[in-house]
């Protein structure tokens, strides 16, 4: 795999530019803030995902309308979205109108004037959202098992927030936290596309160049979690499916773990249809349509979860199948086939995302914004390749212990 040329610079305010040439008539940009919910404090669940919302309804010198239509106008996209650790403002086009591009995020990142009327409108927006999810167990049920994993710390609250604290949430608060995290130090700027990085550099100076970071603010700073114990829970629903998760903190961004619990995850259950728990669980057993494996990376730790829905009456029988499977990855080591199999599929799968400027931008953008350098696409598959057995065992030893291991099941009614 060819990895794209990419540069980066640092302007005098403290921002981070990373530019990756591919020969592509779309061009897509990324300014990332490095703050997300659990940046937020007491009294302010569900703030950066409310800030991403309000971002889009007014600046100094458009309205909303003129902010959508801005790129619209010319057949492009723009968007935005959160994650529990960064904020994101996207935008894809073609490469002739990158500059309009870019200009468009400054304005709207240092420039949102946040009108109360609007910032009202989009709470019952956001109230809705909130209540639709409600709807979609197989998606709450995520956001549940990581409440469990890290209670206590910022991490355990859902990116959303929940209905009572949006509705307080005020336009002070949103000025505040902007004013604390929506700095240039804190943001990287990513451009890929067919863009040259002469031109994307003077457009960056041109639109980026005068605003401030001013002085950091002391409360600025993360906390990594501490262990809040393993759990079993079962909380009922009103629900015609058993959805399931069985899962444990794993390695974060900053272990040397990391990639060793990804192929892991990627064996067990992966997206391809040959990963050992659809395998055995669907295709042999027929007890389940959908089960997956996956490693979630933050900062500083992680998490690794199996999740599937299943009939009620198959709920305790297919547990059991995954703890199995999971007792198989401790205690037995992979043969050399299997250890080559399981690396090139991974490594077959991210090159298929890497024909994709925006996977391209989101995982050059991401590195460089958590860690201030640049994980190579070259760097990444010698990694991966260098991997062997004896380190997927010990990882999965390390991690994956029986009593390491909480669960969490929405049941049906009885």
């Amino acid at each position: 795999m060819v990895n794209p040329e990419f540069q980066t610079h640092v302007l005098p305010n403290g921002l981070r530019i990373i530019h990756a040439w591919m020969p592509r008539e779309v061009t897509h940009c990324a300014l990332v803030v490095n703050a997300g919910t659990r940046d937020e404090g007491e009294g302010e669940a569900g703030l950066a995902h409310f800030i991403e919302h309000v971002l889009f309804k007014g600046t100094q010198k458009r309205k909303a309308f003129h902010i959508l239509n801005r790129m619209e106008s010319v057949g492009g996209e723009i968007n935005a979205y959160t994650t529990k650790e960064d904020t994101w403002i996207t935008s894809s086009q073609r490469s002739k109108d990158t500059e309009r591009a870019m200009e468009l995020l400054a304005d709207i990142a240092f420039q949102s004037v946040f009108p109360k009327a609007e910032m009202d409108k989009e709470r019952d927006v956001i109230l809705d959202e909130i209540a639709g999810v409600q709807d979609q167990p197989g998606d709450v049920i995520f956001e549940s098992f990581e409440a469990g994993l890290y209670q206590g710390h910022p991490l355990a609250a859902p990116i959303l927030g929940a209905a009572e604290s949006v509705k307080r949430l005020s336009r002070k608060q949103v000025q505040d936290f902007v004013s604390r995290h929506y700095r240039p130090d804190n943001m990287v700027l990513g451009v890929v596309g067919a863009v040259t990085w002469e031109a994307v550099l003077k457009w960056a100076e041109r639109h980026f160049g005068a605003f401030s970071s001013g002085p950091k603010s002391a409360a600025v700073g993360r906390v990594a979690p501490k262990p809040a114990g393993v759990f079993a829970q079962t909380l009922p629903k009103g629900i015609h499916q058993v959805h399931h998760i069985t899962g444990c903190v794993a390695p974060g961004g900053n272990s040397k773990d990391k990639l060793a619990m990804t192929v892991l995850a990627n064996l067990l259950g992966g997206p391809a249809m040959n990963c050992r728990l659809n395998l055995n669980i669907r295709e042999k057993h027929g007890m389940a349509y959908h089960i997956e494996a996956n490693h979630v990376v933050y900062q500083d730790t992680g998490v690794f979860n199996v999740y599937f829905g299943t009939d009620a009456r198959f709920h305790k029988r297919v547990e059991h199948l995954v703890r199995k499977e999971l007792d198989v990855i401790r205690t037995k080591s992979l043969g050399t086939r299997q250890l080559h199999d399981a690396k090139q599929q991974l490594l077959g799968q991210i090159a298929l995302g890497h024909e994709h400027g925006a996977t391209v931008l989101s995982g050059l953008a991401k590195t460089y914004l958590m860690y201030d350098r640049v994980e190579t696409l070259d760097s990444l598959v010698q990694a991966i390749e260098a991997l062997q057995a004896s380190d997927l065992l010990e990882v999965a030893n390390a991690w994956l212990a029986p009593e390491s291991l909480s669960s969490l099941t929405f049941s049906t009614p009885s």
